[in-house]
């Protein structure tokens, strides 16, 4: 973000209308990457995303693509105020001296951000992830169902038998915390931070050199275009790089599995398995959605921030008298 220092409860709003705004116009396609990621050789529903988004409104109805939405809107706001205000709070202490931040130094405060987001973003993803993926293993069930009735008679009404059991956040949350405890929610801690940590360290450090190439002067704001312009670069960028590290994290986030799919018992184990059977292509999965979904979310961030709704919004409030 931009280096001009903003208080928390401005952090908190901007971070939640910038949510709000980017997971309702690109959950559908998050859906579709983390179906497309978890997707495993010789079980495949999808060819593409556009055919994953299809086959998921015809069997699931329109508000299909947003299962799993409830939990992102839920928990995006603290998710993006940690980040940013511990992006902020590293920056601010690495640059003391007075100094220009080096490109080292930025990309400590990325780290440092992208260490601390991890405490909301494990249960958030791992949460989605479940109701996202349950859509795709209750269709492949019903088409293995199918395919059993016409090759014997014996499966006569198999296809109907086979109906999705729906389940919420709340009941997963319920069952992972009696089975597990709170660490049943930090299911792929590991993997996240492998995922979270270098996409700060790159997005902030680009983000930020980005967004000064469109300033006239040091103490002028680049326009609102080159923020967005520049978030969304940054964000897509940082999204592919470290897209291998998200296919990880979703497959050892997913509690259920499709038929004949793998289970894995940790980062090393899993990539192991996804690399003999299904090729070094396979950490892509997902990829070009991945950067869909970060650019403009990212872009829409900068843009709320550029506009500063949050500070408009707390100016209104009265002012306590001393």
């Amino acid at each position: 973000m931009a280096d001009k220092q903003i208080s928390l409860p401005a952090k908190l709003i901007n971070g939640g209308i910038a949510g709000l705004i980017g997971v309702t116009c690109v959950f559908p396609i998050d859906l579709a990457k983390t179906r497309l990621q978890n997707q495993q050789n010789g079980q495949r529903m999808y060819t593409s995303m556009s055919d994953c988004l299809i086959k998921t409104i015809r069997s699931e109805g329109y508000f299909g693509m947003y299962r799993g939405a409830a939990v992102n809107l839920t928990l995006v706001t603290p998710e993006k105020a940690i980040k940013l205000a511990a992006n902020d709070f590293f920056r601010y202490h690495l640059s003391k001296d007075g100094k220009k931040l080096t490109l080292l130094r930025e990309m400590l405060a990325g780290c440092g951000a992208g260490t601390c987001q991890v405490i909301v973003t494990t249960p958030m993803e791992m949460l989605k992830i479940q109701l996202q993926d349950a859509g795709r293993i209750a269709a492949q069930k019903k088409l293995m169902a199918a395919q059993a009735q016409l090759s014997t008679t014996t499966s006569a009404g198999a296809a109907e038998s086979v109906v999705e059991t729906r389940t919420t956040a709340t009941q997963i949350t319920r069952e992972l915390l009696r089975s597990k405890g709170i660490m049943g929610l930090y299911k792929g801690l590991g993997a996240t931070l492998l995922r979270d940590v270098p996409f700060s360290i790159v997005y902030f450090p680009l983000f930020a050199n980005l967004n000064k190439l469109g300033q006239k002067s040091p103490d002028v704001k680049a326009p609102f275009y080159v923020s967005f312009l520049s978030g969304c670069l940054a964000g897509s960028t940082a999204a592919v790089a470290v897209n291998p590290c998200d296919v990880i994290k979703t497959r050892l986030q997913s509690l259920k599995r499709g038929v004949n799919e793998d289970t894995y018992s940790g980062i090393l184990d899993c990539t192991r398995k996804i690399w003999q059977k299904e090729g070094p292509l396979a950490f892509l999965k997902g990829a070009y959605c991945r950067a869909l979904v970060i650019a403009p979310l990212f872009g829409i961030a900068q843009v709320v921030y550029f506009i500063g709704i949050a500070e408009f919004f707390l100016d209104m409030l009265p002012k306590r008298r001393d």
